[in-house]
């Protein structure tokens, strides 16, 4: 016998059952262990947990856990588009259970289909330039033209770009917040609130509605974002950026992660550059650089093998990972007479108009700007970029 949803909700409700304490348990329920529900959940909770668990299970009447459990199904039941979420539900996200503290509930509001498709998580600052902001929206779109829906965090910046670009292409994104699902956090964001439940959006959290946004909450949440995902594109983040806690949270959780190089003079790419200089993330240019390191790993994309790969063993935990840039530093990759060097001049001339030049893409310019700095051909100065003498 399995737990329901009320015994899901108890679970939940119960203190001192923490997401660390409920993971072995999960882990022997899933597998088959004798953890049988109710008897064997009992057996396994030390005492202080399992005599209010057993005073809920036989009377529910006096038991305090009552209310709570009856408030969440209330929610559940006053709209079509709320969701209550638990390991056994059949739109429960299996990567969710791999996490060594992985969420007892969740609550949802939207479009669940949405978890249907693999996700792909974006994060970057919250304090974009224009062309971080170019890329999130660029790799966004892509990312959704490929099958994947976006993940990320409603925050200011790159998160919402990069949803909100999603959600325009028509594509699905998850918004993972760090307080109830029905709080419009930050308030900025109540126009992407409504398009995402107008479109292909789904809202989760592990805290019960009407729950405020609080600091505590984001570490945690981020967890989750990266838990749900294949892998995490960082697009800008400075050196002391929550964007590098979801980095490492994702190198935690063995998950792909993939970052967009900037200059080395601009301070919301230092965080980026380091990813790739330590190895820890993959540089990449454009989507398909993420699709060629997915397909290395055998990570499904939409349901489907590579395969090129097919005879290579599947992705696990236990893989090794390969260093994501094994180039050289200090080995020139550009001649002088590359189109992008040759656009460039004394007076300073804005990637924008880069772009226009020399008709590449915003993420290719950057790669081909950072690889002309690194060799000393191009230097970032007010207003654009300059020639320099190599």
């Amino acid at each position: 016998m399995s737990p329901e949803l009320r015994d899901w909700l108890a679970l939940d409700a119960l203190p001192g059952l923490g997401p660390a304490r409920l993971a072995p348990l999960l882990r022997r329920w899933r597998e088959g262990d004798d953890l049988h529900w109710p008897q064997g959940w009992l057996a396994a909770l030390p005492a202080n947990l399992a005599q209010p668990l057993r005073l809920w299970l036989d009377h529910p009447a006096r038991s305090p856990l009552t209310p709570a459990v009856d408030a969440a199904l209330e929610w559940e039941r006053a709209d079509a588009r709320h969701h209550l979420l638990h390991p056994g539900h059949p739109a429960w996200p299996d990567l969710l259970t791999q996490l060594p503290d992985p969420p007892t509930v969740l609550w949802a509001k939207g479009d669940l289909e949405v978890l249907n498709r693999p996700a792909m998580a974006v994060v970057g600052t919250r304090r974009p330039t224009r062309e971080g902001q170019d890329n999130a929206t660029r790799f966004a779109r892509d990312l959704v033209a490929k099958g994947f829906c976006i993940a990320s965090g409603m925050a200011l910046g790159i998160d919402g770009a990069a949803q909100r670009a999603a959600l325009q292409a028509g594509g699905a994104t998850i918004g993972v917040l760090g307080c109830g699902v029905d709080v419009i956090y930050p308030p900025r964001h109540a126009s992407l609130y409504r398009e995402l439940l107008a479109g292909q959006g789904l809202l989760l959290s592990e805290h019960p509605p009407t729950t405020r946004a609080h600091p505590r909450f984001f570490p945690r949440r981020n967890r989750l974002i990266t838990g749900l995902s294949q892998g995490v594109l960082v697009v800008e983040a400075a050196e002391k950026s929550g964007s590098l806690v979801s980095a490492r949270l994702a190198l935690e959780q063995d998950r792909e992660v993939f970052a967009i190089p900037g200059s080395i003079h601009n301070p919301q790419s230092t965080g980026c550059l380091r990813l790739i200089r330590q190895g820890e993330a993959a540089l990449v240019r454009h989507v398909d650089d993420i699709l060629d390191d997915l397909a290395a790993w055998q990570v499904p994309v939409s349901g489907v093998l590579p395969t090129a790969h097919a005879e290579s063993s599947q992705f696990s935990p236990s893989s090794p990972r390969i260093a994501a840039n094994p180039s050289l530093p200090g080995v020139a990759s550009a001649a002088p007479d590359s189109p992008l060097l040759a656009a460039l001049s004394d007076a300073p001339t804005p990637v924008d108009l880069l772009v226009e030049l020399t008709g590449q893409s915003v993420a290719d310019i950057q790669l081909g700007l950072l690889e002309l700095e690194l060799d000393g051909w191009a230097a970032q100065t007010s207003g654009g970029w300059v020639r320099r003498g190599g």
